[in-house]
């Protein structure tokens, strides 16, 4: 019963305009309002500070920088084996494996379909069919930066306006198609393991999502949008370098292309993963 209040409220609230009052709220620099509220974030999801750059809570100027923070160097080593793809983000395994008949498993009786995943394109999705794909998702807790899983040359942007769903158990064991309906930026990255996707996947009270390229991506206006990129701007960038950031956090979904790689068998559903730890390999 619980359950099927949660997600009725879902469907019901209205998504966006509640996400952008969050916002507002997360960047103002009003003191009064946002060091409160940090501290209990802090004690509420028990965020360890002391991995962070700056690790007094109240000296963020605003909330979404706190949320946002750098850590200390040390805190995530790269993995430096050569053929190693790393975790690009902390987190918990969502669902990992194979892409199958162009369906990627959502949950337990639910999957979605990949061509609506990268924004409609069929062109893109044959790149990634009978290939390998990795959902991480991302608590309050974590640190929210997204970096490379492996590295690569940005080749397109795509912003695929939609809903804004909480995204956790409940809700991808309840939401037919989670991630191919909620707002999304679809990264597009060539590698020397062939075609690379990152999905930055917004979710309720996501503010936005930034890329180190392009800055601010979403919210935006609600049609589809892609940006190529020819190579002139130089948009390489190594494995384990940032590539984007949630302000209030939700998923990264790696996919890659048919027998480009491998995920390591440690990781499966429900697994907790560190940004910068190997979870595949490049074959």
């Amino acid at each position: 019963m619980k359950d099927r209040l949660f997600i009725a409220f879902q469907y019901l609230v209205p998504q966006h305009i509640l996400s952008r009052m969050a916002g507002w709220l997360a960047n103002t620099s009003i003191s009064w309002i946002k060091d409160p509220f940090t501290r209990w974030f802090v004690n509420r999801y028990d965020v360890n500070m002391d991995e962070a750059l700056e690790t007094d809570p109240c000296a963020y100027r605003t909330f979404n920088d706190f949320f946002t923070r750098a850590l200390k160097p040390e805190a995530r080593p790269i993995s430096e084996e050569s053929n190693a793809v790393v975790c690009p983000a902390d987190g918990a395994i969502s669902q990992i494996g194979d892409i199958q008949h162009g369906r990627i498993f959502q949950a337990k009786g639910q999957d979605y379909n990949l061509q609506e995943l990268v924004g409609g394109d069929a062109a893109t999705a044959k790149q990634f069919e009978d290939g390998k794909f990795a959902v991480v998702y991302l608590s309050p807790r974590d640190y929210h930066r997204v970096h490379m899983p492996l590295g690569g040359t940005l080749k397109s942007m795509t912003h695929v306006p939609g809903d804004l769903f909480s995204v956790n158990d409940t809700t991808a064991e309840n939401v037919p198609r989670l991630f191919a309906r909620n707002e999304r930026a679809v990264c597009l990255f060539d590698t020397e393991a062939g075609p690379m996707a990152v999905i930055l996947v917004g979710a309720m009270i996501v503010a936005s999502i930034e890329t180190v390229w392009a800055g601010q991506v979403t919210p935006e206006p609600r049609t589809i949008r892609t940006t190529h990129y020819d190579g002139s701007q130089n948009l390489s960038y190594a494995t384990g370098d940032e590539m984007g950031r949630f302000k209030l956090g939700s998923t990264a979904i790696v996919l890659f292309g048919k027998e480009a790689m491998e995920w390591s068998e440690e990781f499966t559903a429900g697994s907790a993963t560190l940004m910068g730890e190997k979870m595949g390999s490049i074959r």
